[in-house]
């Protein structure tokens, strides 16, 4: 493959990321030839490897499938210690890893809990169980 034959993406990973935080949506890719959906940037689908991926918008609500507390964290998190870090598997397709801030023990927490996006203007995607601080719908 030759530089002038590797697939281009409409945008760097940098303006991928900040979508989470500028438009306050989760967005991800959609295979047009097997239908998967991943929230990974990505110029290939890691399923059948076809470049015919499109823009898509992923769902902002899901299920915790991992998770760990971390009590050390990085400088930009230091006042929100202890906090989890989670893997989500959100409805309709895609894992996104995150941070939820008010978990402070693996006892706050299971595999399996639902959660949903909650933009925020600290980095990251941060989540929250579901229904905290919710209004009805």
């Amino acid at each position: 493959m030759t530089a002038s034959t590797l697939p281009r993406a409409p945008h760097t990973i940098e303006e991928w990321v900040k979508g989470y935080e500028n438009d306050g949506k989760l967005r991800g890719f959609r295979c047009r030839s097997c239908g998967l959906r991943s929230a990974t940037w990505g110029l290939a689908c890691p399923r059948c490897g076809s470049r015919d991926l499109e823009e898509a918008e992923l769902s902002d609500r899901g299920s915790v499938v991992a998770y760990t507390i971390l009590a050390v964290p990085g400088d930009e998190f230091l006042n929100e210690a202890p906090y989890a870090y989670v893997v989500v598997e959100l409805d309709g397709g895609g894992r996104v890893t995150g941070w939820m801030p008010r978990v402070r023990s693996e006892t706050e927490l299971r595999i399996g809990d639902r959660v949903r996006f909650t933009p925020s203007y600290r980095p990251g995607v941060q989540f929250a169980k579901e229904g905290e601080g919710e209004s009805p719908r």
